[in-house]
């Protein structure tokens, strides 16, 4: 009786772990599907991404630098480490133009993207159809704080921490399209904050330089350029001020923020027939486009009152 009672026991034992085990594999193929699953794994596998320079110690004055002899034409790639400067890169660049496959997105990113398109450039001035195809394709909702990822593509401009802002997307536009980028081209990028204006450059210009004073957004906007796929693109830590010269000159210059005055090293680093952007004024602030003519003199046009963040470091202790 007793050994028959037993047997019965362990019938309803195996029985019972049998469903615990079903139910289990349930949960888990319902809370974390495959796909979830093998994304934490490649996430957590991940090598840390550092596209980036810390020049934050780099004590050289930008005016008396000498540009390196490459030009965009030239090549890029970085095998070996900088360490001019008390530089370190810290990875290769691959000249571009980039153009990076995104992770999958919800379907109401990519119709507020077609929106903003359509009612905040195209309705508007914004024409160049090479701008118009970067900017409907790049998830804008990457380089914004989750906080405010659900205004990611509206008409205005957002905090990114910091006390700094992505510019609105109809500004990013029309600086990006007044700079009139190539794919031959070298620019530079002042002002990184979160990266997008970097990298919509990376996608039209052959490789992108991108400076940013404030060293945790230049860190995180490195990490988010390599996570999304950009290659041509390095980030470091710096006072935009003073350019980057040892990799000028440069046909683009794109700055995203607002000096009184327009900094006379970015001029000696524009590049014969290159195009500099850049807001300048202290209360009045005006969105300036500066060419370099073939015999080195300056064109200088005013396009349209704006309202960006002050430059700091040496643009706010320089006299005017």
């Amino acid at each position: 009786m007793l050994d028959r009672s037993v047997g019965r026991f362990t019938v309803y034992g195996v029985v019972i772990a049998g469903i615990i085990l079903t139910a289990g594999g349930v949960l888990r193929a319902v809370f974390f599907p495959p796909q979830q699953i093998e994304q934490i794994e490649l996430v957590s596998d991940s090598e840390p991404a550092m596209t980036w320079m810390d020049a934050s110690h780099d004590s050289s004055g930008g005016a008396s630098e000498q540009p390196a002899e490459s030009h965009p034409h030239q090549s890029a790639t970085h095998g070996k480490s900088s360490t001019a400067g008390g530089q370190k890169e810290t990875s290769e660049l691959k000249p571009g133009p980039c153009h990076p496959v995104f992770p999958p997105e919800p379907e109401a990113f990519r119709l507020a993207r077609q929106k903003m398109v359509q009612f905040q450039l195209r309705s508007r001035d914004i024409s160049d159809p090479r701008v118009l195809h970067v900017m409907g394709r790049i998830p804008r909702h990457e380089f914004v704080p989750e906080d405010v990822i659900v205004e990611a593509y509206d008409d205005h401009p957002l905090p990114i921490g910091y006390h700094q802002t992505i510019s609105q997307p109809y500004i990013v536009a029309l600086m990006t399209q007044l700079a009139r980028p190539q794919s031959h081209h070298r620019a530079l990028d002042i002002g990184t904050g979160s990266g997008y204006q970097a990298a919509i450059l990376a996608e039209l210009c052959r490789e992108v330089y991108s400076i940013e004073i404030v060293e945790p957004l230049a860190r995180e906007a490195a990490e988010r350029l390599k996570r999304l796929g950009y290659t041509n693109v390095v980030v470091k830590t710096g006072d935009g001020y003073r350019g980057w010269p040892e990799k000028a000159p440069f046909d683009v210059i794109i700055v995203a923020a607002a000096p009184d005055h327009v900094p006379q090293p970015l001029l000696d680093q524009l590049a014969v027939g290159g195009r500099l952007v850049i807001p300048v004024g202290r209360v009045e602030q005006q969105l300036l486009v500066i060419e370099k003519q073939p015999d080195g003199s300056i064109r200088r046009e005013s396009v349209a009152p704006v309202l960006f963040v002050p430059m700091t470091g040496e643009a706010q202790r320089r006299p005017r």
